[in-house]
């Protein structure tokens, strides 16, 4: 598959020319979802390459109850139309929305449904691009543990919305997350996680590449595990961040946050692999 530099527009003011952006997890349709922040992030990069690992849609909460406000539409029109303007965007259908699945090898409105991928990075290095849910034991085998998983981690998401807002009017600096640090300290989520990740990675040795980029498990993350990079973009409901990958193939993961009530939001950079 074709993923060289497109020619493309002068970049405007602020705006950051990359050769790829890879997101997941941004549950639109879901009251989580922190759309408005990723439509001010997708200001901010001119990508010649868009892949969506999984989780755009969130068909599991729209079943609870409709929700579909116009920020979660500008979002689809948003990638619909960067499509339309010489960028390739494609799409790996996770859980939540695996009813699209069914329409993999399809393209709708010059978006490409994949079921996986592999992506050669502009230094040669070559990376499997997937959602992750076919390695998570319990999605796969007890679906409704994850649903009622989905359901707390969401608790977590709200009350995470309420503490940063407190912490930013106090002028306490920082992105901290109550959903991650549950993630992190708890001990049967720290070694869920770790099994995820080794799964992944095992079974990217396997095929012979490079590494890895996926989704699904919302712990964004950059590290080398057994030799192999292993790269999680982490979500648009509670850490705000993206993989990016730059002209010389540097794979940098990169977090939207606004500092504090003053500022306006800014990308920043969390960890990155750097060049071979």
């Amino acid at each position: 598959m074709d993923t060289t530099p497109h020619n493309q527009p002068p970049a405007g003011k602020n705006v950051q020319k990359v050769r790829s952006l890879f997101l997941s997890d941004i549950h639109l349709g879901s009251r989580a979802c922190r759309a408005a922040e990723l439509l001010d992030f997708l200001k901010g990069y001119e990508a010649s390459n868009i892949f969506l690992l999984g989780d755009i849609v969130d068909f599991w909460a729209m079943s609870r109850s409709l929700y579909w406000p116009p920020e979660h539409n500008t979002v689809v029109q948003k990638f619909l139309k960067k499509a339309r303007h010489h960028v390739h965007v494609y799409l790996i259908p996770g859980n939540h929305d695996e009813a699209l699945r069914e329409y993999v090898g399809n393209s709708f409105g010059d978006i490409t449904l994949l079921r996986d991928h592999v992506h050669t990075a502009a230094d040669g290095r070559r990376y499997a691009l997937l959602h992750g849910d076919e390695y998570d034991q319990v999605t796969t085998y007890h679906r409704w543990v994850s649903v009622l998983g989905d359901a707390a981690y969401g608790l977590l998401v709200h009350l995470n919305r309420l503490l940063s807002l407190i912490r930013r009017k106090i002028g306490v600096r920082g992105h901290w997350s109550l959903a991650d640090y549950a993630k992190r300290n708890v001990l049967r989520a720290v070694s869920f996680i770790s099994d995820f990740e080794t799964s992944v990675v095992r079974n990217i040795r396997k095929r012979g590449l490079d590494g890895v980029v996926c989704g699904h498990i919302h712990t964004p993350v950059i590290k080398t595990i057994d030799g192999l990079t292993y790269m999680n973009c982490g979500d648009w409901v509670d850490s705000c961040t993206a993989i990016v990958e730059h002209f010389d193939g540097r794979m940098q993961l990169v977090r939207w946050i606004k500092p504090d009530m003053n500022t306006q939001a800014i990308a920043v950079p969390i960890a990155e692999v750097p060049l071979a």
